[in-house]
């Protein structure tokens, strides 16, 4: 069973695979990049399958979990606000006349990843690729208690001991060689290593009924 866990940064994607007792970590500059090798599952920490409207009953089941810190989950990606527009103020200005939600900064710009998965997962429909949300993987590990903010010394350490519980005996190394000149952060690769769990155990999901279909027939489900 090889299992792949990919997390995006500023300059590409972190992917970590399982493959049995095998454990690797390796950095690409796009999602065709990272998913070139063979694998029986993927995971990604991204939206999969999307709304005009930008509504998804995952993401609002998703935020109920990690409640009381539910900003935890962006919402509210919809393919138009990147295809039709270069700016967020126009693309929010459209969102309000068509009386949705606006689009927050955070998400905004997650937009070209956003559109990159889209457009690989439309594209590799026969694979097994799966959106998966980490913070839900460590909350799942953490018996369903919440968990302080990665970016603080208590969440990191934290986020690093449920990790190595579940068998990642190279993280340090991850952490203080294989990263340092890559441009990503040290949650980006505690995340990657997360998604890889859920691609490799397939444990939970929200929606637990068969999810939703979007207009491309990507399901709507969230898995960890």
């Amino acid at each position: 069973m090889r299992a792949v866990g990919l997390d995006g940064f500023s300059k590409g994607w972190v992917a970590v695979v399982l493959d049995g007792d095998r454990q690797e970590i390796c950095f690409h500059r796009d999602v065709a990049e990272a998913l070139s090798r063979p694998f029986d599952r993927a995971g990604i920490d991204i939206p999969i399958g999307m709304t005009d409207a930008g509504e998804r009953d995952c993401d609002s089941l998703a935020r109920a979990k990690l409640r009381p810190h539910t900003s935890r989950v962006f919402t509210g990606a919809r393919r138009w606000l990147w295809l039709e527009y270069s700016d967020p103020d126009d693309a929010n200005r459209e969102a309000v006349r068509r009386e949705q939600k606006r689009v927050s900064r955070q998400l905004w710009h997650l937009g070209k990843k956003i559109l990159e998965v889209d457009a690989f997962v439309r594209a590799n429909s026969s694979r097994d690729i799966r959106e998966v949300h980490p913070e839900l993987v460590f909350l799942r590990l953490n018996d369903n208690k919440p968990l302080p903010s990665k970016k603080s010394e208590e969440g990191d350490s934290l986020r690093r001991r449920l990790l190595k519980q579940q068998g990642f005996r190279d993280l340090d190394a991850w952490l203080s060689g294989a990263r340092i000149g890559t441009g990503a952060r040290r949650d980006d690769v505690l995340d990657a290593c997360a998604v890889a769990i859920a691609a490799r155990d397939v444990a939970e999901r929200i929606p637990e009924a068969t999810p939703p279909i979007d207009a491309y027939r990507l399901p709507m489900q969230i898995w960890f």
